[in-house]
Order: C-alpha cells, then structure tokens, then sequence
C-alpha cells in the first residue's frame, strides 16, 4: 500500500445501510388494508390506480401510460384489456377485476371529460400523464399508511403481487410468464425468485 493511500477516506457505498434486491410482494392482508385506507381517505384516483397495478402487473413505465380507451374504451368498461409493453414491444394481457372496475368507474366520473386520453393525467403538466417518479412516491405512501417498512417494497412489489400468488397456487411459470410478459421463462424463474426448495415442495405434492 502506497503511504498517500492512508490518508484516503473510504467512500461510502451507495447502499450501506439500504435493502436492496428484489422487492417484496404484497401480501393479501396488505391489500386490503391499503384499500381501506384509501377508500376512508377518499382518495378516488389513488384506489384506482392501486387497483390497476394489482390487476395490470405492469411495469410502472406501462401502467402510467395506460389510456381510458385501454380499460373503458366508449365508456364501457372492459373484462380484460391488452397493452403493448414498451420494454419488449410485445403484447401483455391482464384482466380487470371488479374491484378495480369499480374504482376506475368513479374515477372517471370524478375525472370528468378532458382533452387528452391518459386513465392518470399528470396534475402539473397539462396533456401528459402522471410520472413513474410520481408513481413511485404514491407507491412509498400507500406502503406507509398500513406502517410497513417503505424500503423493503415499491411499484415491483404491485407488479409482482398477484403473480406471485399464481405461482404459490397453481406452480404454473408459462402462465406467470405470460402474465408478466417475458420473453424467457427464465425470466421468470428469477423474477418469482424461484429456488430449489420451492421446485421439492411443488413435487412433493404430487403423489404417485
């Protein structure tokens, strides 16, 4: 070691004192909780967006581009919708359930017409739609009001949720794969942070 290197300071890495890696999803009773509190908070465009992230298990770049012709084309609200993904240009399906249809549905009406297409119109520049910055820091929000630790989930966390529980109960990647979009099923396997133990306790329940 050179002598001038003694009197270097260590830099602190970027994640000392952070959780990295994957985000964790959702858990059922946190959902019900974080809708809860929205609803009792009245925060209408929120629930709605909540509910979509859940149901759409988009990327957060997808989900704040998604367009009122995507889930309510005329007006009617659709069952089931498809996008195009920007990461991969490929087309991902997912459904819309009846609670987020009914929360998109007051949405709207408290929407109310306007110019541009956007399901979430961005509140400070006219004609675009809401950031994934700004998504990410409603996500931070929704997380807080049930007093979960913030750090340890984010916008992968809605996209993960109810894949997550697919995989838990039926142990089907194709489907999780093309729930999620992915080109590789290994993809997949990494994004569910499948391990050895989760493919033994699978096997294990098939009798023969």
């Amino acid at each position: 070691m050179r002598q001038s290197d003694l009197f270097i300071i260590p830099r602190r890495p970027w994640n000392a004192g952070r959780l990295i890696g994957p985000k964790a999803p959702l858990k059922p009773k946190h959902i019900w909780a974080i809708r809860q509190q929205l609803k009792v908070a009245k925060r209408v465009r929120d629930l709605a967006m909540f509910n979509c992230a859940l149901d759409a298990k988009l990327r957060a770049c997808d989900l704040v581009k998604l367009r009122v012709s995507d889930v309510a084309p005329g007006g009617s609200l659709r069952v089931r919708s498809t996008v195009i993904q920007q990461k991969t240009g490929r087309p991902v399906p997912f459904e819309i359930t009846e609670p987020a249809r009914d929360a998109i549905a007051v949405w709207l009406k408290l929407r109310g017409q306007r110019d541009d297409d956007w399901l979430f119109p961005s509140r400070s520049h006219a004609g675009c739609h809401i950031g994934t910055r700004q998504y990410a820091r409603l996500v931070d929000k929704w997380i807080r009001l049930i007093d979960l630790e913030p750090a340890a989930y984010g916008t992968h966390s809605l996209r993960r949720t109810k894949v997550s529980l697919v995989y838990k109960k039926t142990g089907n990647l194709r489907a999780c794969q093309l729930l999620l979009g992915h080109r590789k099923l290994e993809s997949t396997v990494r994004y569910l942070g499948i391990e050895v133990d989760d493919a033994l306790e699978l096997s294990e329940q098939i009798d023969l």
